[in-house]
């Protein structure tokens, strides 16, 4: 019943197209109903005075006018109806996309990208067929057999009875065959998903593929997931095989009773040889909607099988959103007021605290770095700063506005974000910069670029910003990458700018140009920024080092150092290893 709530909803908005539609299909069933008549008038009417070869030629302009009408009328309703379900499908597409969108990080942790793809894909296409042309073989089934039906049992009741009497076997046939294609199909959409799934996995790592030297390993694992989709696949198509000849086989048994018992009550002249012969054409008509029965027995399982998948997906329930009992839609924008006060965290599937009673501070204009070993949980307190996960109520705020307060939107647009792993699209460096301000211009992308060190590199590049750099940025190196990614934080203008270990693959001289540069830029935000290397972080105005999950010290690049405690330990050993490097 809820697959049918979801289909009249996406069907409703273009009710007026396929009443349209509707109205041009019951036309050319219409005609076609009453060709049969005329061929049958004809007939009767050959052996009495005055019949000439002009009334068949009066007679045969009319079918000929007729077929003229169903051809017009059928190539309109398929643009109608089947060019409706493509709109469908896109609308169905968006709003999987849309509530994608919406989802959190732990969703994407219990889903991979391959799997989500073939829900957007195959399985999409299997519900369009569903919307379109299952949608038009059920009201022609309907449209066609009742009339056809009627018209029989007006030729003559006794005889159409013998031949609808093997058609209830067609119901059987569809319940039987229709749950094994349903479950076999349901099987054939897992194991797509999992090829996809193995496919987009090898192809992202074709570079680790390579390197050592497992392409036949990684080959075999795909032509595996391939064997079994065609196996399970050839399982679908042996039903489908079998279920076609079992209707031909009851549409053959209803034929051979239409000869037998018409030829009697022809030869007994019950009716007429044109009744006949008229009859045997609405039995003709009524074979499409017998095997019409089958095609939308296929498309509904097939489709409903994956809507059923889609529809788990968009139930999903994001754990990220605005709280409209808590949220002020009147705060539109940050001005880069950060406070934290006792934040203490745990990830939901784990005991341990990650964060343990954590505080400080930061206003504009100011400089937070915040150093720490691996698994401190410094890239924790950036998911936090940005709500990529949910913190405790009253310990982040904004603006002294708690975050749960702030719009998502505000939030997100007032926060530039570089961090540790840089995603880049497969596309120009200047449409990867613009990501992160979509109006800005050429002049301010080139000044961005040179505040970022990464303008130089880019005039070496052959189209230079229209440069194409490949999938995840495959044809940069990783001090690129980085630069690109903090040219596309910059042109933000955000409010605040956090800078996740976003160093870490550039040279030290290229590091000292860049911190250079974004002095003047830093003036009007809050900075903060994690980073391994002291050299980074020594001229922030406030330092925290976290240990445990805690704040173990704290206190400007000078007052730690003596302190003698762990950042004193952290700078000495990077100026020792500093001064073996030289």
């Amino acid at each position: 019943m809820h697959n049918f709530k979801i289909i009249y909803s996406y069907l409703k908005p273009y009710w007026k197209r396929i009443l349209a539609g509707i109205i041009c299909l019951l036309i050319v069933d219409a005609a076609q109903l009453i060709i049969p008549k005329i061929i049958q008038h004809v007939i009767d009417t050959m052996h009495k005075p005055g019949f000439t070869m002009s009334v068949v030629f009066q007679f045969a302009l009319l079918i000929f006018v007729l077929a003229l009408i169903m051809a017009g009328l059928r190539f309109l309703w398929r643009v109608l109806l089947i060019k409706n379900s493509f709109k469908i499908e896109r609308k169905f597409r968006n709003d999987y996309y849309e509530h994608l969108q919406k989802l959190s990080q732990k969703f994407y942790q219990q889903h991979n990208t391959g799997d989500l793809m073939a829900y957007a894909t195959n399985d999409l296409r299997a519900v369009r067929m569903l919307f379109g042309i299952g949608f038009v073989m059920a009201f022609d089934v309907i449209i066609m057999m009742i009339p056809a039906l009627i018209l029989m049992g007006s030729i003559d009741f006794r005889l159409t009875l013998y031949v609808v009497i093997p058609l209830p076997i067609v119901t059987f046939i569809m319940v039987f065959f229709g749950r094994k294609i349903h479950r076999r199909f349901s099987k054939v959409q897992e194991i797509f998903e999992k090829l996809s799934g193995r496919v987009q996995e090898i192809i992202s790592g074709i570079r680790l593929v390579k390197s050592f030297n497992r392409e036949e390993q990684f080959s075999e694992r795909v032509n595996s997931q391939s064997r079994n989709l065609v196996n399970q696949r050839i399982d679908v198509v042996k039903i489908w095989g079998l279920f076609f000849p079992l209707m031909f086989m009851i549409i053959g048994i209803s034929q051979l009773l239409m000869l037998y018992f018409g030829g009697k009550l022809t030869i007994l002249s019950d009716i007429t040889i044109g009744e006949l012969v008229a009859f045997n054409s609405y039995l003709q008509l009524l074979s499409w909607p017998v095997i019409g029965i089958g095609w939308i027995a296929n498309l509904y399982q097939r489709g409903t099988a994956s809507l059923n998948r889609i529809r788990k997906i968009m139930a999903e329930e994001p754990d990220i959103y605005d709280d409209e009992e808590l949220v002020d839609h009147s705060i539109t924008e940050l001005h880069g007021k950060l406070e934290v006060k006792n934040l203490s965290f745990s990830y939901e599937d784990y005991e341990t605290e990650i964060l343990k009673d954590i505080s400080f501070s930061i206003n504009k204009g100011e400089t937070l770095a915040i150093v720490g070993q691996t698994g401190s949980g410094k890239s924790t307190i950036i998911k936090i700063l940005t709500r990529m996960v949910n913190p405790p109520r009253n310990t982040i705020f904004y603006d002294d506005n708690e975050i749960y307060k702030i719009p998502l939107d505000t939030l997100r647009n007032g926060i530039a974000v570089v961090t540790q792993d840089i995603f880049l699209f497969a596309s120009t460096v200047k449409e990867n910069i613009r990501v992160g301000n979509k109006k800005a211009s050429l002049q301010k992308i080139e000044e961005i670029t040179q505040m970022s060190q990464f303008h130089k590199d880019i005039l070496d590049m052959e189209d230079q910003f229209d440069s194409v750099i490949g999938e995840r940025g495959v044809s940069l190196s990783g001090g690129q990458k980085q630069r690109l990614a903090i040219a596309r934080a910059l042109i933000k203008n955000a409010s605040f700018l956090i800078l996740d270990d976003a160093l870490s693959s550039v040279d030290t001289e290229t590091e000292e140009l860049i911190l250079k540069e974004l002095k003047e830029y830093q003036k009007n935000r809050a900075n903060i920024i994690i980073a391994h290397r002291i050299s980074t972080m020594k001229h922030a105005d406030k330092i925290i080092v976290l240990k445990d999950g805690g704040v173990a010290e704290r206190g400007t690049h000078k007052q730690l150092v003596r302190m003698n405690g762990i950042y004193t330990d952290i700078y000495n050993k990077q100026k020792l290893k500093e001064e073996y490097e030289l």
